[in-house]
């Protein structure tokens, strides 16, 4: 018989290659332009099972992009930053998993509340990794005369408030079909 915290380890594998299998889904648009639906796994794991089973679950999803060549490349730092920390990142959602389990279990109102919260915190987190890559290892590739900071912005700001909606509906479309997802048991 398997362990539980193993087979929280490797629930958390398992949401990173979901997660990962959703990445490979087109949803790019414009001169980097995109939503990452890839967010959603590891956010509701980082809701069910906490912070620091999300960090490893994001880490794992930041890993394999390495594995399964979708990293783009430009030095080590900036392939850690991009990849590593930003996708590790994610898992800072969890911080509100207690919040969002106790409302379910006292069936309050304020359950969406948190996971509006907690999906902002981890959505944020990610992306002022890429906005600091963007302004350091991008900069140079900015397009429309604009300064590395207002392209950075512009594109991973643009792509972060897009990836956080969809996240948010999607996570709460799915804790309204099944709260019980979202609790560790």
């Amino acid at each position: 018989m398997m362990s539980s915290k193993s087979r929280v380890w490797i629930e958390g594998a398992i949401a990173a290659a979901f997660a990962m299998a959703l990445s490979f889904v087109p949803l790019k648009f414009g001169p980097g332009f995109s939503i990452s639906i890839g967010m959603i796994p590891v956010i509701v794991y980082s809701f069910r099972r906490g912070a620091k089973a999300g960090l490893y679950s994001g880490l794992i999803w930041g890993l394999l992009h390495f594995l399964l060549g979708k990293a783009y490349i430009l030095t080590v730092s900036q392939a850690l930053i991009e990849y590593l920390l930003a996708y590790t990142f994610v898992g800072f959602t969890g911080l509100y998993a207690t919040k969002v389990q106790e409302g379910i279990k006292e069936n309050s109102k304020k359950v969406s509340y948190y996971l509006l919260i907690g999906t902002v915190v981890g959505t944020l987190a990610r992306y002022l990794c890429h906005f600091s890559a963007g302004v350091i290892f991008w900069g140079k590739y900015a397009l429309w005369g604009l300064s590395p900071v207002m392209y950075s912005l512009v594109i991973n700001g643009t792509s972060a408030i897009l990836t956080g909606i969809a996240t948010y509906i999607v996570v709460l479309l799915l804790f309204k079909k099944s709260p019980k997802l979202f609790l560790a048991e």
